[in-house]
């Protein structure tokens, strides 16, 4: 079972939701880099979760554990690097009739028809949420290498309940465009712990979250995620391209159901005239006036903000009887969840969407001098 993505810069993670540890490895990283392991440490802790009422009451604090791929100043030798993130607070007697009946909405039953009983059940095993807390020890480790070139990535909350957030300004590239934007990422970043634009929204999907707890239900949204500085000309075209890449690994991301880049499916409903993004001569250089292609063209950087937005679905692991199958008599059956979980994966995602996006996003740059 393969657990790995990326060519120039390529990530494995392993482990299970209830092993002793989850992890990645980290292949490619330049020598010669110095990790601030305080921000990954920080970076990785957005994705724990908190005290907040909409949580699940597992509490970790994730610190990533490097052991392997730096000398001792801290600094990348080029080797594979390897981390680890201890399970401290598992409790699997919640999932001991689901190797019988599996959840609906969760990957129980295709994991039996795969493996045939064999697979690990506790927490989802390696289908859980809980391998996006390696994932995030690489993006940090990606975020930090592509800072140092001027490329800043920066989620947030688009959509949650229904409820929308004040969407990015990445479709206007002027000057003026591009101030708004790196404004609306200063807000997000500015420590909220609900991460939106508009606090005022952040606050009514709060609410939409908390009802449809109190129902034992669980809500789905929208992560929008903008890479600024990216130079123009990075990528490949057809299979190689840019939002291939970055596609690919975004699927990966437990619970996400779509992804669309730029105007996305809205562009089917535009005509060419109102699709197309007029160039212009700026500082020396041809540059997009309007930015609907989301950055990329031909799977190929055009210098403009590269956006994408992935849809979440929602939690699975409701508090409801659900219909199912008893597997070993293929019988009905009917299935009441237990266990601590979330009420919706999408505020913990925002992070997991920088580290995937940064982590895509190097490997596209590092393979670009070879090409």
């Amino acid at each position: 079972m393969p657990s790995s993505f990326g060519t120039a810069l390529r990530v494995t993670v392993f482990g299970q939701s209830h092993s002793p540890a989850v992890g990645c490895v980290v292949e490619g990283l330049p020598a010669g880099m110095h990790v601030d392991q305080e921000a990954l440490a920080a970076f990785v802790a957005r994705r724990a979760p908190g005290n907040d009422p909409w949580g699940t009451p597992r509490r970790e604090p994730d610190l990533p554990r490097i052991v392997s791929g730096l000398n001792p100043d801290g600094e990348t030798c080029g080797a594979p690097l390897a981390a680890v993130i201890e399970n401290t607070n598992t409790r699997s007697r919640d999932y001991n009739n689901l190797l019988e009946v599996p959840r609906p909405g969760h990957a129980d039953f295709t994991a039996w028809a795969k493996w045939h009983g064999a697979q690990d059940v506790p927490g989802g095993g390696h289908f859980s949420g809980r391998l996006t807390g390696p994932l995030c020890v690489a993006g940090g480790l990606a975020l930090q290498w592509l800072a140092g070139r001027g490329v800043r990535v920066c989620a947030h909350v688009a959509e949650l309940a229904g409820i929308p957030d004040e969407p990015f300004c990445a479709y206007d590239n002027s000057p003026a465009g591009l101030a708004r934007l790196a404004g609306q990422v200063e807000a997000v970043t500015d420590g909220r712990r609900m991460p939106t634009v508009d606090a005022d929204a952040g606050r009514r999907m709060v609410e939409a979250v908390m009802d449809a707890r109190s129902r034992k239900d669980t809500v789905g949204g929208v992560v929008e995620c903008v890479a600024l500085g990216l130079p123009a000309g990075a990528g490949s075209p057809m299979f190689d391209g840019v939002e291939n890449v970055m596609a690919r690994a975004l699927f990966g991301i437990p619970a996400v159901k779509g992804v669309e880049f730029g105007r996305g499916f809205g562009a089917a409903r535009l005509t060419g005239t109102q699709n197309n993004d007029p160039y212009e001569v700026r500082d020396g250089a041809c540059a997009p006036v309007t930015n609907n292609a989301g950055g990329i063209l031909g799977g190929i950087t055009t210098g403009a903000p590269v956006l994408v937005r992935c849809a979440f679905k929602p939690i699975s692991s409701v508090m409801v009887e659900q219909d199912s199958v008893d597997l070993s008599r293929m019988e009905p059956a009917r299935l009441k969840v237990h266990g601590r979980h979330d009420t919706t994966a999408v505020i913990r995602a925002v992070p997991v969407v920088e580290a995937v996006c940064a982590l895509a996003l190097a490997d596209v740059l590092l393979a670009w001098p070879a090409e």
